[in-house]
């Protein structure tokens, strides 16, 4: 598929660097985020443009050994080698970044990160309960709120919150819409186009222009589907990737499952499905935004019921043959909780499961083709 629409899309990370650097000339505040648990609806109410940075990429990951342990997660390395060599433009005129307590790697990452870039560091509870832990993480959004009025010398009021919230909230019904076309058999999207445009969008200025182009690009799928026009197989096994952020860079295992005749139909992963849940109202707003982000389930919950229950209803409406689970080198959170999740799965749903553990480089791609070809060959023979 190539549309004039994917094509805008495709090219829109580029593009949005050359918009950066007029906005920040033109005195447009911005702020650098890495995970889905940071709160952007505070960043717009602030009157900021929340952009997100770059970290999947092998490039600069050498450079961030010199400082990093080598048996670490690529996705950490990538993060800080990106920002202790400046080549990120995106981390480059951040303002500063909102950072958050996933995992002990990524806080301590973050401690020689303030050494280059100030930084808000939001300290995440790692259990969804409702009382304590949501309490805490409230408190954690106040401060958060009270940085960013500081830092930029405005007001965030009730009404800008809100609106925020209807800003955000629409995005997150673009992405689903998008999504959502490839319960389709077959899909009218590839899942390495599909990942292009979710890993491209989150580098987008203007979100309202983004959602815009996300809009016409559904439709345009639609439009495909209710013509019958595809250009993937009808019998290719229909695959749900699920486990850590993935995108352009950090593509290997979507590229190869799709060369070796499969279909990313869905990504469970938190710039994919995980994103699309709006932001509930409430009469305290900002508790409202606190919960929702609270119930993101995120394999550093423990425990994390909703990423079981949410694997298996994807499973089910985007008709899965398979789920693979990937998981990056040194991510101890999802390694382990990938055990729990192949137990789900199987008995829940009966499907295939295969986890990949591996990382950025190409080393390992022959011994992942041999065994991602041997997984499609059991898919396809059931």
């Amino acid at each position: 598929m190539q549309s004039a629409i994917y094509e805008q899309l495709e090219t829109l990370r580029e593009n949005n660097v050359i918009a950066l650097k007029n906005a920040k000339e033109a005195g447009q505040n911005i702020v650098g985020i890495y995970c889905l648990y940071a709160p952007a609806e505070l960043i717009v109410a602030a009157g900021a443009s929340p952009v997100v940075l770059c970290g999947t990429s092998q490039k600069p990951i050498p450079t961030a050994e010199q400082s990093l342990p080598r048996n670490l997660c690529p996705l950490i390395k990538s993060s800080y080698g990106f920002a202790v060599t400046d080549t990120c433009p995106f981390f480059h005129f951040a303002d500063f970044i909102v950072a958050e307590t996933t995992c002990d790697g990524k806080k301590k990452m973050f401690e020689l990160m303030e050494e280059i870039k100030p930084m808000h560091l939001m300290q995440l509870p790692q259990i969804q309960d409702k009382e304590s832990a949501l309490a805490y993480w409230v408190k954690e959004l106040e401060q958060l709120k009270t940085r960013l009025e500081k830092t930029f010398d405005v007001e965030i009021t009730e009404q800008k919150l809100i609106d925020a919230i209807e800003l955000l909230n629409d995005e997150r019904r673009s992405l689903k819409e998008l999504q959502d076309v490839c319960r389709h058999k077959p899909a009218p999207i590839s899942g390495m186009k599909m990942l292009t445009v979710l890993h491209n969008r989150g580098f987008a200025l203007d979100k309202r222009a983004t959602i815009q182009l996300v809009d016409q690009l559904t439709a345009e799928l639609t439009e495909r589907i209710e013509q019958g026009i595809s250009t993937l197989a009808t019998d290719a096994p229909r695959i749900l990737l699920t486990g850590v952020p993935v995108g352009l860079g950090s593509e290997k295992v979507v590229r190869i499952i799709e060369e070796a005749g499969g279909q990313v139909v869905c990504f469970e992963s938190c710039g994919a499905y995980k994103k699309v849940e709006p932001v509930q109202q409430s009469d305290d707003t900002l508790r409202g935004i606190a919960e929702s982000y609270l119930d993101i389930p995120c394999s550093c919950m423990s425990p994390n019921q909703g990423r079981y229950q949410l694997v298996s209803r994807l499973a089910k409406e985007f008709q899965a043959d398979g789920v693979i689970d990937l998981t990056w080198q040194a991510c101890h959170t999802y390694n382990i909780e990938s055990f729990s999740l192949r137990k789900h799965v199987q008995q829940q749903t009966g499907l295939p499961f295969l986890q990949i553990e591996t990382d950025y480089s190409e080393s390992d791609s022959e011994q992942l083709k041999l065994r991602l070809e041997a997984f499609l060959e059991l898919l396809a023979g059931r």
